[in-house]
């Protein structure tokens, strides 16, 4: 039995898996807001009580909004800030008195996809989470890639690339950096991309609904964000060359990408043909949580 941990920001999700990939139970308890101990100690009971329920031990895979460093172990990068300088993984096994394996939510989502969801049987999957914030994770032969710095696939914090149109000075990112591909490509960029030019405050999902019946000004915005997705993710095919991309989060559930975005990165790409597909992800919002149970398939 696999289980898997989703650590968010307002939910800490456990899933158990058995080796077919089948869900035996699925939790959920909020996550205690801005307290690390009391967080370790949701996930610890989440765990004693699925297998209590279950009657078997379990591997533990863990998603986390961050990363681990490579100098010291402690969680960086993470928009839970109060898991950053924290030894998550010691204080986690130290808790479940078992080794776990930890891997960044956005690498769980691609582990997740490439294993037995719209990339199974690729080589290369790229995974991107286009929802409040942006991500991305890769898989290679059914690995993750963490990288020598741990911060393997952090396409999110570079900046979008070729912002031939974008003549507004660039937003800032919560990472203290400005311009980054988040602030032009998650939800609440797209949302403050409209009110910009149109002068009305809606969602992501209004935008997308009121593009697809005919409003001119949701069409524009729109259009622009396709356009910068194309851009952005023609840079990651250019450089990792992935047999697939997926695409995750709130965003993706805007049909019209996958027949556009491929459309448009054609003229980025350097090369003759673009044979990288753009795919929906099979799982949802499981994706991530099954991902970290899947960490465990990876040896």
């Amino acid at each position: 039995m696999r289980l898997g941990i989703d650590l968010g920001g307002s939910k800490i999700e456990l899933v158990a898996l058995d080796d077919r990939g089948r869900v035996l139970l699925r939790r959920r308890r909020p996550t205690p807001c801005g307290d690390y101990h009391q967080t370790v100690a949701a996930m610890g009971e989440l765990v004693a009580e699925a297998e209590r329920d279950l009657g078997q031990r379990g591997s533990v895979g863990v998603g986390i909004p961050g990363a681990e460093s490579a100098v010291d172990g402690t969680i960086k990068n993470a928009n839970s800030t109060c898991l950053i300088g924290k030894p998550l993984r010691d204080d986690l096994q130290a808790r479940l008195c078992r080794d776990i394996r930890l891997a960044n939510d956005a690498n769980c989502f691609a582990l997740s996809e490439a294993t037995d969801g719209a990339g199974e049987g690729a080589e290369t999957v790229f995974g991107v989470i286009l929802g409040t914030g942006v991500g991305g994770g890769i898989v290679v032969r059914g690995r993750v890639l963490a990288g020598a710095n741990r911060i393997a696939g952090e396409w999110g914090h570079n900046p979008l690339p070729l912002p031939d149109e974008e003549c507004l000075p660039p937003s800032p990112c919560y990472c203290g950096r400005c311009g980054c591909i988040e602030t032009w490509l998650s939800g609440p960029a797209l949302a403050a991309d409209h009110l910009r030019h149109a002068g009305e405050a809606l969602t992501a999902p209004e935008i997308a609904d009121r593009a697809s019946v005919g409003d001119d000004a949701c069409e524009a915005t729109l259009q622009r964000y396709m356009r910068r997705l194309a851009k952005a993710l023609a840079m990651v095919v250019n450089v990792l060359d992935p047999d697939v991309i997926v695409l995750g989060g709130g965003l993706s559930n805007i049909d019209r990408l996958y027949r556009s975005v491929p459309q448009l990165w054609g003229r980025h790409v350097f090369s003759d043909v673009v044979r990288t597909r753009l795919l929906r992800n099979r799982h949802g919002d499981s994706s991530g949580v099954r991902g970290a149970a899947w960490l465990w398939n990876t040896d």
